[in-house]
């Protein structure tokens, strides 16, 4: 067997585990490649869902566990408690934020266990997620760098405090793709819909973590071909690659795009959640992303 695993698994399937972390008994959803080659270690991938969602549920809405498959990697998809991420912008209505749940914590502790039962690669380990998981993956990147290679953070923010104590260990790549008619985290920053804290703007994120890795240069601004005209958005890539360690910081703008995972469905109607763009597949970039930055 291509695989040194501790504990019987289906190989090309999911199933949920369960972990104690923190003092709560937490859950993820695992999900392993039909086969790695002999003896390879392999990339661990993080796939955070947004507020109110599932393990199960983000790995419906993106399929990610199709790519996990075709580029032979675990893919892992935790739950939150309650169903919301402790992403660092102190909301007292979310339980997780109000209680102060160590959610990076119980990240650490899923790389800790997988990395005794699987040949996981300490340099590709990864983590990515829409909305609140977004904002928790940018939590992981300050403040678990040391595991951390790189995250990519989907319409999504930055809570203040998180911004203003941005100090990580070691220089993480940072991929952040958001929509600028996002109805919900709005892309100029300010009060995120319903009530759910703030974030700071796009590019203020984006400036903070060019600070944080010690970026040179100006970046370099491309916009991506309109491969579906009908879908009202386009897609501008700003690049900054010259960052310690071979890190680099990476924006996708969505002009036009909501409070959606491009590529992927229309999953809440468009006066809800705004426009999917189809110019690009958020999967795609993401790997693509992934693959290029593992720690050096």
């Amino acid at each position: 067997m291509a695989w040194q695993t501790l504990t019987p698994t289906v190989y090309g399937a999911s199933a949920t585990r369960p972990i104690d972390a923190g003092g709560l008994r937490r859950t993820f959803v695992l999900h392993l490649p039909p086969s790695v080659p002999s003896g390879a270690s392999v990339p661990l991938v993080f796939v955070l869902h947004g507020g109110g969602g599932t393990g199960a549920g983000i790995e419906r809405q993106t399929g990610f566990s199709r790519l996990a498959d075709r580029e032979g990697f675990i893919a892992v998809y935790p739950n939150a408690v309650d169903r919301n991420w402790n992403d660092g912008r102190g909301d007292p209505h979310i339980r997780s934020q109000a209680e102060g749940i160590d959610d990076v914590g119980f990240i650490s502790a899923v790389i800790s266990l997988l990395s005794k039962e699987y040949r996981v690669d300490p340099k590709r380990i990864f983590a990515t997620g829409i909305s609140n998981g977004g904002f928790m993956s940018q939590l992981l990147a300050a403040r678990l760098s040391e595991r951390i290679a790189a995250i990519a953070a989907v319409a999504a923010g930055m809570g203040p405090a998180v911004a203003a104590s941005l100090q990580p260990n070691a220089p993480v790549s940072v991929l952040v793709i958001n929509g600028t008619n996002d109805p919900l985290v709005p892309y100029g920053g300010g009060p995120v819909a319903r009530n759910r804290g703030e974030t700071i703007s796009t590019d203020e994120i984006i400036r903070k973590w060019v600070a944080a890795n010690h970026c040179a240069g100006d970046p370099v601004a491309a916009q991506l071909p309109d491969t579906d005209p009908s879908d009202g958005t386009r897609v501008t890539k700003t690049a900054y690659s010259a960052c310690a360690q071979q890190s680099v910081v990476v924006l996708y703008t969505i002009e036009g795009g909501g409070h959606t995972w491009p590529g992927g469905s229309q999953y809440l109607p468009r006066g809800i959640v705004g426009r999917v763009s189809r110019d690009i597949s958020a999967n795609e970039v993401i790997w693509a992303f992934f693959a290029a930055h593992p720690r050096p």
